[in-house]
């Protein structure tokens, strides 16, 4: 595969993560009355994506791993609102009690989110049902990488990093900033770039493969893609991330100054 193939896939996916998560972070910056209706329409979206998941799984081509993708990336976004809005979250939705630590504090943070977490593993194999046995399996890929990633993120949070994009979180999510931890570094931090620039080289190597087909070119590029702005998430943990310059067309802004690290 030539650089100039892997050109497409690689500003589809950007553009795709790029707006997918402006639009989400504006609607939820909308007044808490609209929600419903943003709510409902994603709704609908994500139901044409897992249709559109199915019907192209049989389809071995580049424009099907496009579609697989597309729908991939619709189903999560779903998923993005239903937490952002408030919809699908946990049942503890208290700031942490102070001088709690340990497994406390795990089991309370656990259970701000577990909805939400349950809500995404039945999705996961909601995808690995309707895609069984079938070639192109790109848009499972895709959700098992985002969620992965996801899982990542949350942990590093909980551990302690210094940029936590707590300014993007909306009013009734404030409850949440209790359970980060502010530190210069955490132990599972090397261990999640790692892992990340692992898959991605993995993947690189199926997509630039010597005899790989059009269809594995374009969805193993398009999920590597993928994986690599998911790495620079987990770095922008840790250096100052440019969200107003990313997303300040949808109302995100840059982080606060630190608090002292512990």
């Amino acid at each position: 595969m030539s650089f100039a193939a892997f050109l497409p896939p690689l500003f589809f996916a950007a553009f795709i993560w790029w707006f997918s998560t402006g639009a989400i972070l504006w609607l939820d910056r909308r007044p808490r009355e609209t929600f419903g209706w943003s709510f409902a329409g994603a709704s609908v979206i994500a139901v044409g994506a897992l249709i559109a998941l199915f019907m192209s799984a049989s389809v071995e081509s580049a424009a099907g791993a496009y579609i697989a993708f597309s729908a991939a990336i619709a189903v999560w976004g779903w998923h993005e609102m239903s937490f952002l809005m408030g919809f699908i979250t946990g049942p503890h939705r208290q700031p942490l009690p102070a001088g709690t630590t340990g497994w406390r504090r795990f089991s309370l943070a656990t259970a701000t989110i577990i909805h939400h977490e349950v809500a995404l593993a039945l999705t996961a194999a909601a995808f690995v049902a309707l895609t069984w046995g079938q070639p192109n399996q790109i848009g499972t890929i895709t959700f098992l990488v985002l969620w992965a990633l996801r899982l990542s993120a949350k942990f590093n949070l909980f551990l302690g990093a210094p940029y936590r994009a707590e300014e993007m979180l909306p009013p009734h999510l404030t409850h949440l900033k209790s359970y980060f931890r502010n530190r210069r570094m955490n132990a599972l931090f090397p261990v999640s770039v790692a892992g990340g620039v692992g898959l991605a080289w993995l993947l690189g190597g199926m997509a630039f493969a010597p005899d790989a087909t059009a269809y594995a070119q374009t969805g193993f590029s398009l999920v590597l893609t993928l994986t690599v702005l998911g790495v620079i998430e987990h770095v922008f943990l840790f250096v100052p991330p440019p969200n107003a310059m990313l997303w300040g067309w949808a109302g995100a802004k840059p982080p606060p100054s630190n608090a002292p690290l512990s």
